[in-house]
């Protein structure tokens, strides 16, 4: 499959240690289950730099990719893949070959792999939505959610416009956190800021939370585990429990499982071990490698 050619091209060696960059470090946070969403690689907007600071920070039995992984709405527009973002496929793959079971969930950026169904390719699954049970006992629905998305069901021409504007406010967002780091200060998401300001979208978020927390009751469950929104959540609706594990173009978040069942949200920004780097503005790769 030729398509798949560029996943096996080796870490970048850093230029300073030598060491390949996706290397393990000494210390390790452990978790029994990790869920991550909405990477967006192959954006510029994606925040590959710190994601693959918290794939090598930490370390799951089981990892799920919630959907809008790698974004082919915006490679059939104009081809962009960095090394960075080659780099965290790699980490992931290193990730299942050592042991840890990956489910990779669609979403509507990557809805080219909806065609496929469920497919297993040893630790890593393929497939449209899952149930996940947790250590004490709860069992989830994980999709990613664009399915109960009215904008994505009948107006797909407006969800594609909106695609663009938010593309250009978190360009804005880019540049603002460029100038910001180099100051000294931490990552702070403008757009995520703008966005709980905004009356409508507060609106359309609460809809979504509630439409997809009641799908629960339907495959009964006792909760669900989605993205799509980019904000991450985690409460009771209805007697539900709805959790959105973010985003990594705007809060670099991570939804986790403890041993003991206990679920919480990571916010990498401010719980990482150092101050990661700022995410570099790299070249425009065109080809294929």
């Amino acid at each position: 499959m030729e398509w798949l050619a560029w996943l096996r091209t080796p870490p970048t060696p850093d230029p300073v240690s030598g060491s390949l960059r996706d290397e393990a470090p000494a210390e390790q946070r452990r978790y029994r289950t990790i869920w991550i969403s909405d990477l967006h690689l192959g954006t510029r907007n994606s925040q590959a730099a710190f994601l693959l600071d918290f794939l090598k920070t930490t370390e799951s039995d089981t990892l799920y990719l919630v959907g809008d992984i790698i974004d082919g709405w915006a490679l059939q527009r104009s081809w962009y893949w960095p090394q960075s973002h080659n780099d965290v496929i790699q980490k992931l793959l290193r990730k299942a070959r050592k042991g840890t079971d990956i489910f990779l969930i669609s979403g509507n950026h990557d809805e080219f792999l909806r065609k496929f169904g469920k497919q297993k390719f040893g630790r890593i699954t393929l497939t449209p939505q899952a149930i996940h049970k947790t250590a004490d006992g709860r069992s989830l629905l994980v999709l990613h959610g664009d399915q109960f998305d009215n904008v994505m069901k009948y107006a797909r021409w407006m969800a594609h416009l909106g695609d663009r504007a938010y593309e250009t406010a978190l360009t804005v967002n880019r540049w603002f956190n460029h100038y910001r780091l180099k100051m000294g200060y931490r990552y702070w998401s403008l757009s995520a800021y703008l966005k709980n300001k905004v009356k409508n979208a507060v609106n359309f978020i609460s809809a979504f939370e509630d439409a997809v927390a009641l799908e629960s009751k339907r495959y009964r469950v006792d909760g669900v585990v989605c993205g799509h929104i980019h904000k991450a959540e985690m409460r009771t609706i209805n007697g539900f429990l709805y959790c959105n594990s973010g985003d990594w173009v705007e809060s670099c978040t991570a939804l986790v499982e403890h041993f003991d069942g206990r679920l919480e949200i990571l916010r990498w920004t401010e719980t990482m071990p150092g101050q990661a780097p700022a995410p570099a503005f790299e070249k425009r790769e065109e080809a294929l490698v």
